[in-house]
């Protein structure tokens, strides 16, 4: 129910677009009836293979679902990023027309007042003549070219339009073909206070944000095992959302886990996200530890030896306390698990815990927002999430969260301005 609600929603704001969008570009590149009718029909298609694909597990092929998804999805971002743009061009065009209306009407108020106030005469001479002078015909202006040009504003105005259908085309082209698949390593490294000598530049490879599923397969597999690779890490962790929302990918999130866990001396420590609540938590859980990882779902696991160690914790994603009776994060229960004394560093699928957490740990590493994964210019994800925690490195106090901006795509399978990332973060002796 859930998932047909929010597709409802998606299919009104995207078909609302797609009007505003049909109608200024048919006024712009001054399209007859036919092309009219086929960008009509281009734009409902996209509309209706993005649903479908998302709909259709199942009854077609998951190859074709995909290039359904792909394409469809493509098609609907560009309307919705030139949409956006096309606002803008808009309301500046009439910002500019409403402040010519004004000063126009400042100008001539005190125009009109000067010539009330002068002699007849003196306002005859102003408007024409003195009284009795003969006034000059008027000279007719010359007939109007046959194409006249184009007036200044006007051509402005229609190369900023022009500019904002290229961009949202060539944005959504761009992220869903390249911009999904332009993986970085990112290295930070923290201090956390408390931590042995010994373990002084211990390493944590964060893979978050998956999202296996329709457009997250085997490619994506090997590109994030290459990766984790490369990192060299001591200890694999991987903060929620692996699943997109079908079980059916469970079996390949047991593969790769299994094909992480020698990559890394401490092996793979994982938690679950609210997609895989959505997909489903025993099936997310059951993959992972079949796979070889330990699953930290509001446990804790003591990382290191008798020359030194640390508390790893792990809690259950915040919005399972909606769909699971006592369900949610239970951070008291992680800590019964590992002794008092140890410095923490806390798996948490959502940032928005940090401010719960911040007391108890030094460092929380969380997931969940993708960086935005569609930032244009501007980043619109620093004012809509909760205490604007996107992505990178935040302080609360004497406590850290790091936000990793996720490997996968939920939504349109693309990535503007928030490539992919694997984060390579190391604990360094405060």
């Amino acid at each position: 129910m859930r998932f047909l609600i929010i597709s409802l929603i998606v299919l009104l704001v995207v078909g609302s677009m797609g009007v505003y969008v049909h109608r200024r570009a048919s006024r712009l590149l001054g399209l007859g009836p036919r092309a009219r009718r086929a960008l009509s029909f281009l734009l409902a298609a996209g509309l209706i293979a993005m649903t479908l694909s998302r709909l259709g597990r199942g009854a077609l092929p998951d190859g074709v679902l995909r290039a359904m998804g792909l394409g469809g999805s493509t098609i609907s971002l560009a309307v919705l990023i030139s949409a956006v743009l096309l606002a803008v061009v808009d309301l500046g065009r009439l910002i500019a027309r409403l402040g010519r209306a004004a000063l126009a009407r400042a100008t001539a108020a005190p125009r009109a007042a000067d010539l009330a106030g002068r002699p007849a005469d003196a306002a005859a001479r102003e408007e024409g003549g003195a009284a009795g002078e003969p006034v000059a015909p008027a000279v007719p202006p010359p007939a109007p070219p046959s194409a006249p040009a184009l007036p200044r504003r006007a051509f402005l105005a229609n190369g900023a339009a022009g500019s904002a259908f290229l961009i949202g085309g060539g944005s959504a082209v761009y992220g869903a073909l390249l911009g999904r698949h332009d993986y970085v390593i990112e290295e930070i490294a923290i201090p956390i206070p408390g931590l042995p000598r010994s373990l002084d530049g211990f390493s944590i490879v964060q893979l978050s944000d998956i999202h296996l599923g329709l457009f997250v397969g085997e490619p994506e597999m090997r590109a994030a095992e290459d990766l984790v690779r490369k990192a060299r890490g001591d200890l694999v962790v991987m903060t929620g959302d692996l699943i997109d929302f079908d079980p059916r990918y469970a079996e390949h999130l047991g593969r790769l886990t299994r094909r992480l866990g020698p990559l890394a001396r401490e092996g793979v420590a994982a938690i679950p996200g609210n997609h895989d609540h959505y997909a489903g938590i025993d099936a997310t859980i059951e993959a992972l530890e079949r796979g070889g990882a330990h699953v930290l779902q509001n446990r804790g696991r003591v990382i290191g030896g008798a020359g030194g160690a640390f508390a790893l914790l792990g809690v259950d994603d915040v919005w399972a306390r909606r769909r699971v009776p006592g369900g949610g994060p239970h951070l008291g229960r992680a800590l019964a698990d590992v002794p008092r004394d140890l410095p923490r560093v806390l798996l948490c699928h959502n940032p928005v815990f940090f401010p719960e957490a911040a007391g108890e740990v030094a460092l929380q590493i969380s997931g969940h927002t993708h960086g935005g994964q569609v930032n244009l210019v501007v980043r619109p994800a620093d004012v809509v999430l909760p205490h604007g925690y996107v992505a990178g490195l935040y302080q609360r106090g004497s406590a850290r969260l790091y936000i990793n901006r996720g490997f996968g795509t939920a939504g349109p399978p693309a990535r503007i301005g928030a490539p992919p990332e694997v984060s390579r973060i190391v604990l360094v002796a405060a």
